[in-house]
């Protein structure tokens, strides 16, 4: 019973989190994008063709969530059930958000320029993204298509993704007759949305590896220990030159602890040969839990 409760409310928190990231991307977009009639990725960006196309009387999120769930429904053949049923509660809820900020925030802030205005939104809608993936949620869009690709051939999700987007935002410039300058700005905001995402979510899995070669490594690893509250692991090399066994010290800390193991290591012995390196995704004891939904199968 207790184990239910604990899924319970992890399924809550991140439902909590997915609704709050999607509601961060739909302000951005609503607010600082829309305004100035810049075409972005995905199917926002086919929302706002669809809107400017019909005289701003069909809203941005009535043809996203059309489109979304037209996608959804040749996915449900392709890909699968689970797939669908991952992503239709995100690609419902950033229809429901941008149909409510389009109305409340085209003229929320004053008069900005458009280079701004693309900074501040494609952050956001960053923000926005990544919340909603570190916790497992999805907004649909060309993430359905690209899954739907990959199923059946070797191009890459992140590549057709690429493409996808890339080639909404140049048709912005025929069918909309947009200006060259909005269709550069929909590509920084492509950049800037991309750049965003993943600093988001890899920022709080960022870690140092630091790789310590000194003859004082016994009293480098047994400081290490006590004052960084960090483990060592000690590894046996030669060194090719001297051809003599010596000791290395592999460590992994945290990236604000990194300069805590390198004050250790220069007060101990200042003739250490360090190395330090970043590593995204540190699993285990003292960093992150492996999550990974397994099926049947696979546990056995």
């Amino acid at each position: 019973m207790e184990i239910s409760k604990t899924k319970i409310w992890l399924t809550a928190k991140d439902y909590v989190f997915i609704t709050l990231g999607i509601a961060i991307y739909a302000f951005g977009f609503c607010t600082f994008i829309l305004p100035h009639k810049i075409v972005i990725g995905g199917l926002a960006g086919v929302g706002t063709i669809i809107y400017f196309v019909s005289d701003e009387t069909i809203p941005v999120a009535v043809s996203q969530l059309a489109c979304n769930l037209l996608l959804l429904a040749i996915a449900y053949k392709v890909v699968g059930k689970q797939f669908v049923l991952g992503t239709i509660y995100g690609a419902v809820m950033i229809s429901v958000f941008v149909g409510i900020f389009q109305p409340l925030c085209a003229n929320l802030v004053p008069e900005l320029e458009p280079f701004m205005c693309v900074v501040i939104g494609g952050t956001l809608c960053g923000i926005g993204i990544g919340t909603a993936f570190i916790h497992n949620g999805s907004s649909g869009g060309t993430d359905i298509i690209a899954a739907m690709v990959s199923k059946h051939s070797n191009v890459t999700i992140g590549r057709t993704m690429l493409y996808v987007d890339v080639t909404i935002i140049a048709s912005s410039m025929l069918i909309v007759s947009n200006t060259l300058a909005n269709v550069v700005y929909g590509l920084v905001v492509l950049f800037m949305v991309s750049f965003v995402t993943d600093m988001v979510i890899n920022g709080n899995r960022q870690a140092i590896q630091f790789i310590i070669f000194s003859k004082k490594w016994e009293d480098i690893a047994t400081a290490i220990n006590n004052d960084a509250h960090r483990g060592c692991t000690v590894l046996t090399g030669e060194g090719w030159y001297s051809k003599k066994e010596v000791k290395v010290l592999l460590v992994m800390c945290r990236k604000i602890e990194a300069v805590t193991i390198s004050k250790i290591v220069k007060s101990i012995d200042p003739n250490a040969f360090l190395t330090q390196s970043h590593v995204n995704g540190v699993y285990g004891k003292g960093f992150d839990e492996l999550k990974i939904k397994m099926k049947p199968n696979d546990k056995k």
